[in-house]
């Protein structure tokens, strides 16, 4: 059986290209991939970024659900510490109601932001961490416990899947607890990886969601009709990102081999370290990468990420890596 594969878009906006035109792209993407085989197209939840467009992530869900008719539409993720649990019922129950059986919903804990921008969304300022009551409040806004006072409408009763993200052992021990699929960062946090699934896997309690552990492998994908072509098509990620890490957050740089030379070698060795879950190269160079990754962790899907400056190039990238995998 073919491993199922799917795609986490955080709708870049490349340097040089406009917050409208990123988020054009996303949904051409969405129309693209969606005839290839991908099982599921998530869209992530971040704030304050220039280099990223997908901060009204349910808004997103909706647009993408409405250009395409056969990937479940999602988010990797909704970050909770940001919202009420009933608004999140409420804007995802919309989402079911609109387009059955389609709708994922992955929650994470971190705020997806910085400090000052965690303050101007107004939620959870105190040191009190609720986020396992939270995630309980909103599970059971969908299923409607009888007699409950509060009511999410749209919401109860819809069949919105909830999955459970992270990177450490936190949303491991919780998705195990609560017997939710549960999706790793590894794309840009690998170090917990091994001891999160084997956390995940040995703890799991089956749930009506969910009989037996359903885990997911985040990678990143830069494919192309040559190696070079696609180390090359990376090259914008390594520098997004040691930018990011150094606090200077941007657009998605062009890609540029002598750019990456530039960077300060602390950066770019951290920046290597933390993108390292990756497949990058044309056909035979990315399958062997496809294949020593699942040989490894034996995840039960792989979701890609792959934020290339070129947009007629990142949905080459997904149409050959659609075409190897399947």
């Amino acid at each position: 059986m073919t491993l199922p594969f799917s795609l986490l878009d955080l709708a870049p906006v490349p340097d040089g290209v406009s917050t409208a035109d990123a988020l054009r792209n996303t949904l051409d993407l969405a129309r693209h991939v969606d005839d290839l085989g991908y099982t599921r197209y998530w869209l992530a939840e971040h704030h304050n970024m220039p280099g990223i467009a997908s901060s009204a992530t349910a808004v997103m869900i909706g647009q993408v659900a409405a250009v395409t008719k056969t990937m479940r539409i999602g988010s990797g993720g909704i970050m909770l510490p940001n919202h009420a649990p009933l608004m999140v019922a409420e804007a995802f129950g919309t989402l079911a109601s609109l387009y059955p059986n389609r709708i994922d919903l992955g929650l994470g804990r971190a705020p997806g932001t910085d400090g000052l921008t965690m303050r101007a969304l107004r939620r959870n300022m105190g040191r009190q961490d609720t986020f396992v009551e939270d995630v309980q409040e909103l599970i059971g806004y969908f299923t409607g416990a009888p007699g409950a006072s509060v009511r999410a409408i749209p919401g109860r009763g819809t069949d919105v899947a909830v999955w459970m993200l992270g990177s450490s052992l936190y949303g491991a021990e919780l998705a195990a607890m609560l017997g939710l699929p549960y999706a790793f960062a590894s794309h840009f946090a690998p170090d917990a990886l091994d001891m999160a699934l084997a956390v995940y896997r040995q703890k799991f309690r089956p749930s009506a969601q969910l009989k037996q552990p359903h885990f997911v492998l985040a990678m990143n994908c830069f494919a192309a009709d040559s190696d070079d072509e696609a180390a090359f098509l990376r090259t914008s990620q390594i520098q997004a990102f040691a930018n990011l890490r150094s606090g200077r957050p941007g657009k998605l740089p062009k890609p540029g081999v002598e750019a990456v030379a530039k960077i300060a070698p602390a950066f770019r060795e951290n920046a290597e370290a933390a993108l390292s879950v990756s497949a990058v190269g044309a056909r035979d160079r990315l399958r062997a990468d496809f294949d020593r990754l699942i040989d490894r962790y034996q995840p039960d899907e792989l979701i890609l990420s792959g934020p290339i400056w070129d947009h007629a190039a990142r949905k080459r990238s997904f149409e050959i890596a659609a075409e190897v995998l399947s």
